[in-house]
């Protein structure tokens, strides 16, 4: 299945039926009054977060989406039908953006959340609504009202606690499967994962927390070179990040430079993103000799003057996974502590949220500016993406 994170769609609401222009004729009743009914509303167009849904692709076949219309009034004072609401299931994790305005409409971020995203056109009024005492047989009607019409686009960012970001072949896939059930390949060629996974690890028997696995970046990335600009986006829901190292790359690079291209494609992507919580991982200390491996972990430290959490492990034996999981787990409960507790500090995480949204949102538009003018395209022909088949994989 192609991974797509990114469509846009036009819906259209209902439009509201008209009102009836009607007179009461029966045996006997030669000279009946008003009778006609008003029209039935417009249905509208709802957004529902699916959880069985993990990609965008169905919008790329169908991109239109039209509600019913209510239908006119009848005699006897009979209203019309109102048209039925339509329902979009999305997957989990999707932002919606209103294209004329650029303005965030809403994020569909629990399952069964719903978001209005076309209200229906209201209903016409029949000639009865228009009888008075001094207008017994009133010829006037109204039409019922077009209902809301919007381009909107739909914007996939996973839902995760934890956040994995490196460079390719750094081991962010080897440790998704090491501590939890999810199974990316995992493979000694750069560019093995080509698609967000997301993994739950257990920490405990009544804790545990989501991780999320993107492509690795690489220098360049902010400007479209590699896959990771096109996953960065995926982080923005997580509480901490993960930047893993690999002490012992096999092209005897250094780690230390690795890693501060990294931070750099961060903060270019976004600085906002780049204060988050971010953690130092030094994996791979199982391929040099105990006193080396010390040695090369403390010199990247040094030479990154890195001031947070640092952790060493090997996530292929699993040596050293059980500590970060479970400081992971107490960081994510004072998080949450804190955000049920503390009304400032929602507001500020509110306003930290929108301010990366915008700088992500003006990163990939330059991005895709960027590679466009490289291969010589002009005008708007979509994502470049197009050629990646993916799949997304959630246990």
């Amino acid at each position: 299945m192609k991974f797509v994170d990114e469509a846009e769609i036009l819906v259209e609401a209902g439009k509201g039926g008209n009102g009836c222009l009607s007179f009461l004729r029966e045996k006997f009743i030669e000279k009946g009054g008003p009778d006609g009914g008003d029209g039935g509303d417009g249905g509208s167009v709802w957004l529902v977060a699916d959880a069985a849904l993990n990609t965008l692709v169905d919008f790329r076949f169908q991109p239109r989406y039209r509600a019913e219309s209510g239908e006119q009034g009848r005699g006897r004072n009979c209203t019309g039908a109102g048209g039925s609401d339509l329902e979009v299931r999305v997957p989990v994790g999707t932002s919606v953006y209103a294209v004329e305005t650029d303005e965030l409409m809403g994020d569909l971020v629990t399952a069964g959340q719903r978001l209005l995203v076309a209200q229906g056109g209201k209903h016409g009024l029949g000639n009865t609504r228009f009888k008075s005492s001094t207008n017994r047989a009133p010829r006037q009607t109204t039409k019922g009202k077009p209902g809301e019409s919007r381009r909107l686009l739909l914007q996939l960012k996973v839902v995760a606690d934890v956040g994995l970001l490196g460079m390719p072949n750094a081991g962010k896939s080897t440790l998704i499967r090491a501590v939890s059930s999810a199974t990316p390949k995992v493979a000694d060629y750069p560019f093995t994962t080509l698609v967000p996974n997301l993994g739950v690890v257990r920490v405990g028997d009544e804790h545990s927390f989501v991780m999320a696995d993107i492509p690795g970046l690489i220098e360049g990335a902010a400007e479209g070179a590699g896959l990771g600009i096109r996953f960065l986006k995926h982080l923005a829901r997580t509480r901490v990040l993960l930047h893993l190292v690999d002490i012992a790359p096999l092209d005897q690079a250094d780690p230390a430079a690795a890693a501060q291209a990294i931070i750099k494609e961060l903060e270019s992507f976004s600085p906002t993103l780049a204060q988050r919580e971010r953690w130092l991982v030094l994996n791979k200390t199982d391929l040099l000799p105990e006193e080396e491996a010390a040695a090369v972990c403390d010199d990247i430290v040094e030479k990154l003057q890195w001031q947070g959490p640092v952790f060493r492990i090997s996530a292929v034996s699993s040596k050293g996974t059980r500590v970060l999981c479970e400081a992971i787990m107490q960081e994510i409960d004072a998080i949450n502590s804190r955000l049920a507790e503390d009304e400032e500090y929602v507001q500020q995480q509110e306003a930290s949220q929108q301010q990366m949204e915008f700088e992500m949102r003006e990163s990939i538009a330059a991005a895709h500016l960027a590679w466009k003018a490289k291969k010589g395209y002009s005008g708007d022909d979509g994502d470049y993406d197009d050629d990646v088949e993916v799949e997304y994989v959630r246990d």
